[in-house]
């Protein structure tokens, strides 16, 4: 399964649209662009694989791997990129501004139900950052 994830960069934060297959699944928001500095920054373009992850602040979730110079970049709910965000993506169902959404956990746990079902079918799970 292959994710792409088409950001709009802005100074007060990044708006994200995900698709899989040319459908929308949900549109995210990220930190702004700050050349992937750890907690400011969102992360590089590229390609990146997705795997389960499990803490105990987000129970189960979702974590990019292999992003270059960073660590536990996770996909969790937020609606608030600057207040919420230190470098990782929350899924939002509706995009309110720059960095800002609504209705983050709806969003989320559809995001990681279809993730997660790929990856129980032993799927590897790709996604594609570009703008």
């Amino acid at each position: 399964m292959v994710l792409f994830l088409t950001r709009t960069y802005f100074p007060e934060g990044t708006n994200v649209k995900l698709e899989c297959e040319g459908k929308l699944i949900c549109n995210t928001i990220e930190l702004p662009w700050k050349r992937n500095e750890t907690k400011v920054s969102c992360v590089p373009e590229g390609k990146y694989f997705i795997r389960k992850r499990y803490s105990a602040k987000y129970k189960w979730h979702l974590e990019l791997v292999d992003v270059p110079n960073r660590k536990y970049i996770l996909f969790h709910p937020a609606n608030n990129a600057q207040k919420e965000l230190q470098g990782c993506i929350a899924p939002v169902t509706k995009l309110s501004g720059p960095g800002l959404g609504l209705m983050s956990r709806k969003a989320f746990t559809n995001l990681k139900d279809i993730v997660y079902k790929a990856l129980d079918n032993k799927e590897s799970v790709e996604i594609l950052i570009q703008s």
